[in-house]
């Protein structure tokens, strides 16, 4: 079987598992409301800074709540099935994959639920909505990568912490610079480099996580 039809196949596997319980998604939406709803209780209305960073904070850690189990799931027994069946890169790139669905989703949800109860200050929606995209897809391919590497220290949750913090870091810095300039309307040319520099990271982390989980695998 080619790569490309493992990776569709392994896809369609974990959209399937997760459209049958729900129980995962449906705990991460309710997360998102249930946090919107309290910020909302506790400050009401807020300028645009605050406005912007509350909304990155709130995504950051629904990531982290959806992204942190995509290996810890996996049971052993399925880990071998799936060694037999599939290549190392196959079953990455699956998660990355799937991950990106599920934290595009999240992300649009946050962002629909966050604009309805929060005021939208926002002076060039489709600028920060390209930003929300760009930021779930930079989340959802950072944290399967850290996933993949904490999955063989015994799903230590502080190995996640530390291996992600370095990068996580950056990256929450370029999209608050993308999305603040989304919020004051300014000319798009000026979010260039911002865009470029979040593709570019995208691209050495899947790059990365190709390189390095088959290492990890065969442990």
């Amino acid at each position: 079987m080619s790569l490309l039809k493992q990776v569709q196949s392994l896809v369609a596997k974990d959209l399937a598992l997760e459209w049958r319980s729900k129980n995962a998604i449906n705990s991460i939406v309710l997360y998102l409301v249930s946090t919107v709803f309290v910020c909302y209780q506790a400050f009401e209305s807020v300028d645009t800074l605050v406005w912007n960073a509350l909304f990155w904070i709130i995504l950051l850690f629904a990531s982290i709540n959806a992204i942190s189990r995509s290996f810890v799931q996996e049971s052993q027994y399925r880990q071998l099935y799936y060694y037999s069946i599939a290549s190392p890169k196959a079953i990455i790139l699956s998660k990355i994959i799937y991950n990106i669905i599920l934290m595009v989703f999240l992300s649009i949800v946050a962002y629909v639920i966050y604009s309805i109860i929060f005021k939208n200050p926002v002076g060039d929606p489709l600028l920060y909505f390209f930003a929300v995209l760009l930021g779930s897809i930079s989340f959802a391919t950072v944290f399967t990568m850290v996933s993949g590497i904490s999955s063989k220290t015994g799903n230590n949750s502080t190995i996640m912490a530390i291996l992600a913090f370095p990068v996580i870091i950056p990256l929450l810095i370029l999209l608050l610079k993308l999305s603040s300039n989304a919020l004051k309307g300014l000319d798009r040319a000026s979010s260039e480099r911002e865009i470029i520099t979040l593709l570019a990271i995208n691209v050495i982390t899947v790059t990365i996580s190709l390189l390095l989980f088959p290492y990890l695998w065969r442990d």
